[in-house]
């Protein structure tokens, strides 16, 4: 009875294997998990705004909480924008504070300066009135404004659009 000796393959295999999966994760970069980009967001808003708190997350929108504001929220990428951060006011004529907050927050959001959204949120707010009505939709730094008012709040919802 004579022994045929066994030929290495299962140690060619793993070595070929691993070179593969070596290729592989150099070549398409392959990351290991971490949070969601709004999670991001979210996080760099309270540790940059005062008083800003994070609340629960729930269908792509992140709830947040600040004094100057009775309501807002951040919402994350949708069919048709990318991000989304939506502000309530609890007067029909939103304070300088509130407008400061909206600006500061979407700065962070957006990565645009302060300065520019300020003055895109302010006009888009000032703009509500008789000759425009109480919906105001606007453009301005490749921002999507529509501001609102009822007879007793005003809300502002900052978006840009996937396409851009």
């Amino acid at each position: 009875m004579t022994l045929k000796p066994e030929p290495r393959r299962s140690a060619t295999l793993a070595g070929a294997l691993a070179l593969l999966a070596a290729i592989c994760l150099t070549t398409f970069g392959v990351s290991p998990a971490r949070a969601d980009r709004c999670d991001d967001i979210a996080g760099q808003l309270k540790g940059q705004i005062d008083g800003l708190k994070v609340g629960i997350t729930a269908a792509n929108v992140i709830y947040l909480s600040h004094p100057q504001a009775r309501e807002l929220t951040l919402g994350c990428r949708g069919r048709n924008f990318t991000n989304e951060l939506y502000a309530k006011a609890d007067s029909r004529r939103p304070k300088p504070a509130f407008l400061e907050l909206v600006a500061t927050a979407a700065a962070i959001v957006f990565t645009i300066p302060k300065p520019d959204v300020l003055t895109g949120a302010t006009r888009c707010i000032k703009r509500m009135g008789l000759l425009h009505g109480d919906d105001v939709s606007m453009r301005y730094r490749r921002l999507d404004m529509n501001c609102t008012r009822t007879k007793t709040e005003a809300s502002i919802a900052i978006s840009r659009g996937t396409d851009q």
